[in-house]
């Protein structure tokens, strides 16, 4: 299981690699840093990517709890008003799953993002910790010689290995 620094080399390691970072999406601080960053200061990029990724994990529209796309007690699913607002069921800020007795799988709400840019991607991709999951790994890809599906298998199997001690 790779520390962070190990994680960060092994993310470095794919095909068109730019830069990457283990960032906490609640404080917006870097936890570590491996190559480039878009705006030569990894700090400012990773308070950036963590207003994106906390916004992908905060709002509904983008993690809804119920299956088919909607949220489970809303207005219009037809659901009893006593079964829960949306806002009950939502994950919170700190990253965990919903209310106690709800049918939301745990872990992060969002599995990853990816960011399409002219010159590349970002991929920002959510780790599932024992503890408060509020951590996440970002890539910069190169667009003309990254390879995006692998990277985005990639990051998946590190955030899965990844040890955050």
């Amino acid at each position: 299981m790779p520390g962070i620094d190990a994680c960060l080399q092994e993310a470095m390691d794919l095909p068109g690699a730019r830069g990457a970072a283990v960032v906490d999406w609640t404080s917006g601080l870097a936890l570590g840093t491996a190559g480039e960053s878009p705006n030569g200061d990894h700090e400012a990029t990773a308070a950036e990517t963590a207003e994106l990724a906390r916004a992908a994990a905060e709002y509904p529209a983008f993690a809804p709890d119920a299956p088919g796309g909607g949220v489970a007690g809303g207005a219009d699913d037809g659901l009893p008003a006593d079964k829960g607002s949306a806002a009950d069921k939502r994950p919170s800020a700190e990253g965990r799953s919903g209310t106690a007795g709800s049918d939301a799988p745990d872990g992060p709400p969002v599995e990853d993002l990816i960011l399409t840019t002219r010159t590349g991607y970002h991929i920002l991709c959510f780790v599932e910790t024992t503890f408060d999951s509020s951590v996440f790994l970002h890539l910069w890809l190169d667009r003309d010689t990254g390879n995006l599906a692998l990277a985005r298998l990639r990051l998946r199997q590190l955030a899965a290995r990844l040890v955050l001690a």
